[in-house]
């Protein structure tokens, strides 16, 4: 759009396209090796506690030995796309423009496969950088039916993700999702509705209607992530592959009686098949 080049000074063609000139010459600056080590710190603080805000991350920092404020504590959890888990008002104010959802699933009885799916973002840590994971996950049998990585925190991942998803194992009766601008996008909704799936969307600040996809982020990064120490995004990719098959077919899970989510999804949907 700015032409440096041009015989138009650069003040001149920012004035006509009113823009700012600061942002002209802005050079974007790399995170530090530091900064890297700090949103690390964060990650295992806020799994371990994600009820902390950025004033006890910083009180969990410091007492660790790290010289660190409050504002790049804040600063930081943003960039992550993290903040704390409690109950708290405007939350869906973040993007005023999207529309939003109602909870679909206070009460309601869930046991069958594709009866819910759900999805969330998490932070993913690697030795160099960072990227986000997003995961799609049938709700009565926690099983992961498709993710994708991503540096940005944009809705395409997402919407690919869901599209594998739904070419893999068909469609849900309800999509539940948090009220984040990614599923709230009408990229995302469109996906949905244009299928005839009921959207769902966490009340405001409530965690726990999607407790079951945030503690998968938990076995994500303890059994995998933090062992592993990924130094790229291919390696990621390749890590959760492997490990996500293992979760699916080989990981047992103690609410299950000792079943794997495979087992129990494809348990109840045979049974859903033949009683249909």
């Amino acid at each position: 759009m700015i032409d440096k080049k041009d015989e138009l000074p650069v003040t001149r063609q920012c004035d006509l396209l009113d823009l700012n000139r600061s942002g002209i010459y802005y050079q974007p600056v790399p995170l530090s090796v530091r900064e890297m080590d700090l949103m690390r710190q964060i990650d295992e603080i806020h799994l371990a506690f994600p009820f902390y805000g950025s004033r006890k991350i910083r009180d969990e920092l410091w007492a660790k030995g790290y010289d660190v404020g409050r504002d790049k504590v804040r600063r930081l959890m943003r960039l992550m796309g993290i903040e704390a888990l409690y109950v708290k008002p405007r939350l869906s104010l973040a993007h005023p423009a999207h529309v939003k959802y109602p909870y679909l699933l206070r009460g309601l009885e869930i046991s069958r496969a594709n009866h819910v799916w759900a999805t969330d973002i998490c932070y993913i840590p690697m030795a160099k950088g960072f990227c986000y994971l997003v995961a799609i996950m049938d709700w009565a049998s926690r099983m992961v039916l498709s993710w994708r990585v991503s540096n940005t925190l944009d809705s395409s991942f997402c919407v690919d993700a869901l599209e594998e998803a739904i070419s893999k194992y068909g469609c849900p009766e309800i999509f539940n999702t948090d009220q984040g601008s990614q599923f709230t996008a009408e990229e995302f909704t469109d996906a949905l509705r244009s299928r005839g799936i009921s959207i769902s969307m966490d009340g405001k600040g409530r965690w726990m209607d999607n407790v079951f996809i945030e503690r998968l982020w938990k076995s994500v990064k303890y059994e995998d992530i933090y062992l592993k120490g990924y130094g790229s995004m291919a390696e990621v990719k390749k890590g959760l592959a492997a490990y996500f098959t293992f979760y699916n077919d080989k990981r047992w899970h103690q609410n299950f009686d000792r079943k794997t989510p495979a087992m129990v999804y494809f348990g109840t949907l045979s049974q859903r098949q033949v009683a249909a």
